[in-house]
């Protein structure tokens, strides 16, 4: 470059170095590339070692080393996390605590281990198990010190650091009973307005969990404490309490009592920290959310990126599959949109986020599909226990004969089939759709996907994938894909016994709009079961 500059002149030189610096500026990656998220696979670290961060949350604080600051991610690693890894088959019994671990990042995608900053033996200094999870990191000015907050069996335990990324000690353990009537929280997180500094802990009753509570951390007699104890709720039972900001407006979100399923995600809003939160005692539905359960997540935590561009809100939900056996992957993040001040879940599989900019888009390699993988519902459908519900949450069925749906489970065929282990081996997660009947029957079970307000179906040439196996006499069996009045057919012939991967390829979708399913008609007592579906835009 110094040798072609000696050629221009003085002008010209100041030209083609801003041109220069303007195309070095374009084409860096910290600059203005967007980075690709990917759920529904275990993430790994750039270093290529597996990511084990469950029910915590990310934090933005100074790198004592360089003084940048930079994104502090921190979650429980479970024994049963690194079992269920290497073999996604088997749901596991027990939440066995390992550490409370530290990763970094500068772009919110690709993430460095930094530490254990809190290990076994600080945790658990007996060594036996006990419950530790649940967690958030505050920086505690008036010490200069950060603080970490996490369920630790019956109570609340807080320890301290010099550096964010540790290592923690003990300082004290709290009983909320004074607090709020019990010794422990029902499900906590720690929410930093960067407006303020200030930073609260955020959690739920913990017996029934239909209160929650905001409590500012700060100094009490010489120690880390909640300075106060504020209900901004009291209603239907909630867990997965948490909190984000999003242009001066206070959202409180939590999840449905579902253990460690996904659930619908919920919200109310106040303009202060504090409340009034509205509606009141009466959270509202997350739109979007209720096609796949927050895509098969719970609700975890959120980041907010004030861009330069534009201000995203990330939803980051906890998916428990290694105690739920509901997928793969411990961690789901989407981007949400919003309608004024109503957000919207964009349940995404795959999308990519530029975290200097704030902005974000859909990636090409997305599946379009809600509840492809059958995870969603938690119990066999129907079902008469929470939620009472006919139909498979994103799915359609027409019986078109044969038995009808009910609740009467004597009677009624089941939509969703238990995969075995063995099932499991070959097909993602604990159910896949079922379709069969003891008597006679035709059945059409579908999808309609659509354009959303903020997310573009594109039009153009899609796959549409399944996992499929197939026992007794159909006389139909189909995979189809109809768009614009045109439809493609995937025929199945025969009994499938074991699973297999079918492919209907180039089926066009027209005006923003496809739907998607599955034909049936067989004897009474065949079977069939599909996992694992997909609709993926290939030009």
């Amino acid at each position: 470059m110094y040798e072609f500059s000696n050629f221009l002149s003085g002008a010209s030189k100041g030209r083609f170095f801003f041109v220069m610096i303007a195309f070095i500026c374009a084409v860096s990656p910290a600059a203005a590339q967007k980075l690709n998220i990917k759920n529904d696979v275990f993430w790994k670290t750039s270093q290529g070692d597996g990511i084990y961060s469950q029910g915590g949350g990310i934090f933005r604080f100074k790198d004592p080393g360089s003084g940048k600051e930079q994104y502090y991610w921190y979650g429980v690693h479970y024994k049963e996390a690194e079992t269920y890894r290497s073999s996604p088959e088997r749901t596991l019994p027990r939440a066995s605590f390992e550490s409370v671990t530290c990763y970094t990042s500068e772009d919110l995608v690709n993430w460095k281990f930094e530490a254990d900053a809190m290990t076994k033996a600080e945790a658990l200094p007996d060594g036996r198990w006990n419950w530790v999870g649940r967690l958030g990191v505050a920086y505690v000015k008036e010490i200069g010190k950060y603080a970490m907050l996490v369920q630790h069996g019956g109570e609340v335990l807080i320890a301290l650091s010099d550096r964010p990324a540790g290592p923690f000690k003990w300082h004290q353990k709290i009983s909320m009973l004074d607090r709020i009537g019990t010794t422990n929280t029902g499900d906590q997180t720690v929410f930093t307005d960067e407006d303020t500094g200030k930073s609260y802990l955020v959690y739920s009753y913990g017996r029934g969990r239909n209160k929650i509570y905001v409590s500012e951390i700060g100094m009490k007699d010489g120690k880390v404490d909640l300075l106060d104890c504020v209900k901004i709720f009291e209603g239907a039972s909630r867990e997965g309490n948490c909190m984000f900001k999003y242009k001066g407006k206070y959202y409180m979100a939590a999840s449905n009592i579902y253990g460690w399923d996904g659930s619908l995600a919920y919200y109310l809003i106040a303009d202060d920290v504090r409340g009034p939160y509205k509606p009141h005692n009466e959270m509202l539905v997350m739109d979007g959310a209720e096609k796949d359960y927050a895509h098969v997540s719970q609700t975890g935590f959120f980041v907010t990126l004030k861009g330069t561009k534009q201000e995203t809100v990330v939803y980051c939900g906890d998916r428990w599959s290694n105690f739920a056996g509901n997928g793969l992957g411990y961690n789901v993040w989407v981007p949400l949109s919003f309608n004024g001040d109503r957000p919207y879940f964009n349940s995404l599989s795959s999308w990519n986020l530029n975290a200097r900019t704030g902005e974000w888009d859909v990636a090409v390699d997305n599946n379009y599909v809600s509840n492809g993988s059958l995870e969603a519902d938690r119990k066999r459908i129907p079902s008469v226990v929470k939620p009472k519900q006919t139909a498979l949450t994103g799915w359609d069925t027409r019986v078109l004969k044969g038995s009808a749906i009910s609740l009467d489970s004597l009677a009624s065929p089941a939509l969703n089939y238990f995969n075995t282990e063995e099932d499991r081996r070959k097909v993602t997660g604990e159910k896949s759709l079922h379709i069969s009947d003891m008597v006679d029957f035709e059945r059409n079970v579908s999808q309609v996907i659509s354009s959303s307000p903020y997310v573009k179906l594109p039009d153009g040439l899609y796959t549409l994938k399944a996992t499929v196996k197939s026992t007794g006499r159909f006389e139909l069996l189909e995979m189809y894909g109809e768009s614009g009045g045109k439809r493609k057919v995937y025929k199945l012939q025969g009994a499938n016994s074991d699973w297999k991967v079918v492919e209907l390829v180039d089926i066009p979708v027209k005006n923003g709009k496809v739907e998607i399913g599955f034909k049936a008609a067989g004897k009474g007592g065949a079977s069939c079961q599909m996992d694992d579906v997909s609709l993926i835009r290939t030009r």
